[in-house]
């Protein structure tokens, strides 16, 4: 599947995590390795512009965390990065520059692009989420399925087996997310793609599309 491929959903450009992403074919592949990259590049930050916090939190001093979040390695937060009132960030995360973690948005194991905005009511695990992409308020992604079996990217007849028991969502460059959203298991959405608010996604979604429901996904224009 080419459009589910790490060249054809993100600009590595717009990522501190470039250097990790741009070995992999399929971005989910990195999951398992975000807390040991962290780790990694944390003690290669510059310290002119990070600082590091309590153990393995590496905040820019650029950015704006409020008192009341609560944030646990290993974590890097960009430059210019908003972290706003009782956001939990439980570690395993990448905040990346200019973008926007909301009041009680929930982040576990994920990647934020720059300018990426989660900023209402937002849970978003094991996932990735591209340059400029934008959840609304409210909406989730669901990382374990209810049977608890092992998740499987599909599209039509085709699938790809991921091997992964807990896997959000890849979501490319430029994403909107409608309010009330759930991106279940395995969903993989395409650069510059719409969600309608209140939608229940499942599998792939083609690139500059506006996904209305399952059976009506139609191309931007």
């Amino acid at each position: 599947m080419e459009e589910c491929k790490v060249c054809n959903l993100y600009n590595l450009e717009e990522t501190i995590a470039k250097e990790l992403l741009e070995k992999v074919t399929y971005p989910w592949e990195v999951l398992s390795q975000i807390n040991d990259y962290i780790l990694e590049l944390g003690s290669k930050l510059d310290l002119e512009k990070y600082e590091k916090i309590g153990e393995d939190v590496w905040i820019a001093k650029t950015a704006k965390v409020m008192p009341s979040a609560y944030i646990h390695g290993p974590t890097i937060i960009g430059e210019n990065a908003e972290v706003r009132h009782c956001a939990f960030i439980r570690g395993k995360v990448i905040v990346g520059e200019g973008a926007v973690v909301g009041n009680s948005t929930e982040l576990k194991n994920v990647i934020l692009f720059n300018k990426v905005q989660v900023p209402h009511y937002n849970y978003v695990g094991d996932s990735i989420l591209g340059y400029k992409a934008h959840m609304g308020a409210g909406s989730i992604t669901s990382n374990v399925k209810s049977d608890k079996k092992l998740v499987i990217v599909k599209k039509g007849e085709e699938k790809i087996e991921t091997g992964l028991k807990k896997f959000g969502a890849m979501i490319g460059d430029e994403v909107e997310i409608g309010c009330g959203s759930v991106l279940n298991p395995g969903t993989v959405l395409g650069k510059n793609s719409n969600i309608y608010p209140l939608s229940s996604v499942r599998g792939v979604v083609p690139k500059n599309s506006i996904y209305k429901n399952k059976n009506e996904i139609v191309e931007k224009k």
